[in-house]
């Protein structure tokens, strides 16, 4: 058996080509995604149905899990998940999946009393080389955590929306990725978490677009985190993302550098070289699929992977109101 899946917009990232002979997935519906974005075996297939909605979409039988990049707000997204959970359609969403912390409350409610499951696209600390980081810590090869610092930078350009409301801004949908390195890598739930943005360097006067945040946290352990996000990543560095990850313990230090390029593991004494990276990555859509068809336990429950994008929503709510410009 093979799900049926229905996108809906391209306002962040489609599943189009991982659908491409996925062996327990197919695309049947969509609407809001132009043509030239699909690839070639999709373009005027006639298993698949184009609509103008995603009320159509919904309204398909075929359709068990609606993949969403809500356009043209990604503001609108959570209300979007919500009328699909209600119409009895599971969801994917894009990150940030909602603009508050009440209504991400609001969206693991909804997916309890539906029985229908949903999941961000939540799956950054399952790609390598961030997967071996993670199991190093959980090994207690590096011992207790008590400090982590993170980063992530991806490149300005023109069509960056100045309106954040379009694709989240900043501090949520760049954000998000470090405070899940925190969280998923790591291991340690935020508890505390303060931030401020800056929109120094934006080119558009009086714009709505910030360059830069930093962030401070505090740990579940006790243990301490700074994570820093911007606009400012540089073609220099030959990537769309510049990132580091370093997670402090008390035996031993692990980290990655110049987005994954290489990694360290120093434990006491001994400098133990890179990470063994060999083995692939998980891909967070097939663990979803895995649950939907075969009950097979996520890693981690709805509240633990939505914790990362409320604690985003609750730093841009700090950060706004400082006032800092």
């Amino acid at each position: 058996m093979k799900l049926g899946v229905g996108l809906y917009g391209r306002n962040g990232h489609q599943l189009q080509d991982h659908l491409v002979d996925h062996p327990r997935a197919k695309l049947v519906a969509m609407a809001k995604i132009d043509s030239e974005e699909l690839p070639d075996c999709f373009r005027d297939s006639k298993d698949i149905r184009y609509y103008d909605t995603l009320d159509e979409i919904l309204a398909d039988d075929d359709v068990q899990v609606v993949s969403l990049c809500s356009p043209p707000l990604l503001l609108d997204q959570a209300d979007d998940a919500i009328k699909a959970m209600r119409a009895g359609k599971h969801v994917y969403a894009e990150k940030p999946c909602a603009f508050t912390e009440e209504k991400i409350d609001e969206l693991i409610a909804v997916s309890k009393e539906t029985g229908m499951k949903f999941h961000e696209m939540a799956g950054t600390g399952f790609h390598q080389p961030y997967l071996a980081m993670r199991k190093v810590v959980q090994a207690g090869t590096i011992g207790e955590v008590v400090q982590v610092i993170a980063q992530k930078s991806y490149s300005y350009h023109d069509r960056r929306p100045q309106n954040e409301d379009c694709d989240g801004g900043l501090t949520r949908q760049v954000g998000v990725h470090a405070l899940r390195f925190i969280e998923q890598v790591a291991c340690q739930r935020i508890t505390y978490i303060d931030a401020v943005e800056t929109k120094l360097g934006n080119p558009v006067k009086d714009g709505g677009l910030n360059r830069a945040c930093s962030m401070m946290m505090r740990l579940a352990n006790g243990g301490v985190a700074v994570a820093t996000v911007n606009y400012l990543n540089q073609n220099g560095t030959e990537g769309w993302a510049y990132e580091f990850l370093r997670i402090f313990g008390t035996k031993g230090i692990v980290e990655s550098n110049n987005n994954g390029i290489s990694t360290r593991l120093y434990v006491g004494e001994d400098d133990l070289g890179p990470l063994d990276v060999s083995e692939p990555s998980i891909d967070y859509f097939d663990l979803f699929v895995a649950e939907l068809l075969d009950g097979a336990e996520m890693p981690m429950t709805l509240e633990e992977e939505l914790h990362a994008i409320k604690m985003a929503n609750r730093a841009k709510s700090l950060a706004s109101k400082t006032g800092i410009k």
